[in-house]
């Protein structure tokens, strides 16, 4: 994220220009707009004319500039944009005004907003700015027969091959080699800055050892860690240890599954914790709330008008920033926010247990 330009909008708003580079960034804005805020940028849109003396182009786009209100949002992940809906305000053809338009937004597309920024999303987009040289990091884990490469992304982790190769003996056994090589033929072709390798027993080892051998330009980007499994659970296990941590400066979803343990320790122990918007509410009036933790999708839909708590989490929210507590809010995307959000979508970490 590159924000190029801050200044003051109509009626007390905020106007923030800024350049999504990554698809990461374009998720990050897909949960700081809402129904109501504006947002400027340039595209294309079919013109039906009206004029009895002109002949309708059809399919013909003329590129403008327009402001549309926002109504909806949609992150096409693999599209690669993020699809904002809404009612035209302004635009460079004064005949466009009031029709409808989805604007996409799309990497290294300039933009502006303009809104009444809520803390928690002027820190997004400042955290999304911080993080952008950041270093790609793939997490490659590997036992026998099996091999996955997931890619570290800020809405979590992203599947990027599965590879299933039985090794050892029996009629369907191939050599370990070939799993080896499909695993650093993936990795050759992602060419991340840097790769975790882990997983259980020596099978990572010797996977490092193939990769030394036969793919050298990788090596010295390689970090192995110990897992007990392959896969997703092995991928939480590498978040959980810190070993993206010691790639990257910060990580959110290393940051979430530090949290996430924490809490869930503490409901174990029937100790600091509180959950669920009531419990939650409670412990922030009586200012016990050292971390407030949010689901970010669940928190769209309340701020929406379009959820089922009975509270204004924003109260909330405020309430704990003003007795010095952090707010951390969780993606969805990814396995803490998962289990986040089948505790209510909102929990707290406490300073004090409440009677």
């Amino acid at each position: 994220m590159r924000i190029t330009s801050r200044g003051r909008g109509e009626e007390g708003t905020e106007r923030i220009t800024l350049v999504p580079e990554t698809v990461d960034d374009l998720w990050h804005l897909s949960h700081v707009l809402e129904p109501g805020d504006r947002i400027s940028g340039d595209t294309t849109r079919r013109i039906q004319r009206d004029d009895d003396h002109m002949r309708d182009t059809g399919g013909q786009r003329e590129p403008m500039s327009v402001t549309i209100e926002v109504e909806d949002t949609e992150f096409a992940r693999f599209a690669n944009r993020l699809r904002v809906g809404g009612l035209i305000v302004d635009c460079s053809r004064e005949d466009q005004l009031g029709h409808h338009h989805t604007l996409n937004v799309e990497e290294r597309e300039e933009i502006t907003i303009e809104k009444h920024f809520k803390p928690d999303q002027i820190e997004r987009l400042e955290e999304a700015e911080e993080t952008a040289d950041n270093p790609d990091v793939a997490i490659a884990t590997v036992e026998e027969g099996e091999a996955y490469v997931h890619l570290v992304k800020e809405y979590g982790t992203e599947e990027y091959a599965s590879i299933t190769r039985p090794t050892g003996k029996g009629e369907y056994a191939r050599p370990r080699s070939e799993l080896f090589g499909e695993l650093a033929s993936a990795l050759s072709h992602l060419d991340p800055d840097a790769i975790v390798l882990a997983g259980p027993g020596f099978t990572k080892q010797d996977a490092r050892d193939y990769i030394e051998e036969n793919a050298r330009e990788l090596t010295d980007r390689l970090t192995v860690v110990d897992t007990s499994s392959a896969g997703d659970r092995g991928v939480h296990e590498v978040l959980k240890r810190g070993a993206v941590d010691e790639i990257q400066a910060e990580t959110r979803i290393a940051r979430e599954a530090e949290l996430i343990d924490e809490l869930t320790r503490e409901i174990a122990q029937g100790a600091k914790a509180a959950y669920g918007i009531d419990a939650v509410k409670e412990a922030a009036e009586f200012g016990a709330v050292e971390t407030l933790l949010l689901v970010d999708d669940r928190l769209r839909q309340e701020r929406q008008g379009d959820g089922d708590w009975n509270i204004d989490v924003n109260e909330i929210i405020e309430t704990v920033e003003q007795q010095g507590g952090d707010v951390t809010v969780f993606s969805g995307e990814f396995a803490p926010g998962q289990q986040l959000r089948n505790l209510g979508g909102i929990a707290a970490i406490l300073r004090y247990r409440l009677q």
